[in-house]
């Protein structure tokens, strides 16, 4: 009977061990970082399809969730954040809930992507001849190269549909070429609304005021739901994101901006690397700072 009862002490310790240590796990996970999966081309040559980043949800606090009631077609996001060591800076590197789901905004919990930050809440950010320039950022804003590589790109060789940017409206005529300039919206400004702000910050007006948004170009009349609308106090701070394959990235220039409550965390590391056509490790990418 000793002997039994020492197996089963030792067994207990054991589930206790096992269950304290998956426990950090998940709090590390929720608090401090989590693993991703880069599964695309969009940040070539940065980061590259099959890396495992690591996102460090210190820098800006980590997002805890208040209600885990999650619509698995998109709802509201109920959520808290931790403080952080700091503001995101231009060109961090982030993870996020992608936020445009049937023209609205709406958080769906595993669908993330991972860019840069192009405009930071208050920037005003342009496009010039493929190259992105922010008021507020005197360097380079991504990969200087592949933005000359899209500027000597010409049209015939690019897909027809990767050129016209948003608000994809015609008095606009943006492209990923000529953009802009946009101003980032920061929480707390106040910002006349005219057709042309109804227009490029459409779905963002109606997510803040919970109404659909039209205008009149013509009598220049702007209304959320049934109510005129003539100036707005934005409730979020928002940024722009764009891959760093400026060519061949799905981002901020075609669907628009992201939420802050949205960002998980900022990329850190490449932990390791599978190549997904051979199935082989990287051996130069494994625990690569970004």
């Amino acid at each position: 009977m000793a002997v039994i009862g020492k197996i089963v002490k030792k067994l207990m310790y054991a589930a206790v061990s096992i269950l304290l240590v998956y426990m950090l796990w998940l709090l590390s996970r929720a608090f401090l970082f989590d693993q991703f999966v880069i599964p695309t081309d969009s940040m070539n040559p940065t980061l590259l399809p099959g890396d495992r980043v690591i996102v460090d949800k210190t820098v800006m606090g980590a997002r805890i969730y208040s209600d885990f009631e999650f619509n698995p077609e998109g709802g509201e996001l109920h959520s808290w954040r931790t403080r952080g060591l700091r503001s995101l800076k231009h060109n961090d590197i982030v993870v996020f809930n992608f936020p445009h789901h049937n023209w609205c905004i709406s958080f769906v919990i595993n669908n993330v992507y991972c860019k840069r930050i192009m405009a930071l809440p208050g920037d005003s950010l342009s496009i010039e001849n493929g190259h992105y320039r922010n008021n507020n950022y005197e360097g380079v804003l991504g990969m200087n190269a592949m933005q000359e590589r899209l500027e000597h790109t010409p049209d015939s060789l690019l897909w027809p549909w990767s050129l016209p940017a948003i608000p994809h409206h015609e008095r606009f005529g943006w492209t990923i070429r000529s953009f802009g300039p946009m101003y980032i919206p920061r929480k707390g400004d106040i910002v006349k609304v005219t057709p042309y702000e109804a227009t490029l910050y459409n779905i963002f007006l109606a997510w803040e005021t919970g109404k659909p948004i039209r205008c009149n170009w013509d009598t220049g009349e702007v209304w959320a739901g049934e109510m005129p609308l003539k100036k707005h106090r934005w409730q979020h701070n928002y940024y722009f994101m764009a891959g760093d394959n400026v060519i061949d990235s799905n981002d901020s220039r075609y669907w628009g901006l992201v939420p802050e409550e949205y960002i998980v965390g900022v990329v850190k590391r490449i932990t390791y690397s599978i190549d997904p056509q051979t199935g082989e490790r990287r051996k130069d990418r494994q625990f690569k700072k970004v």
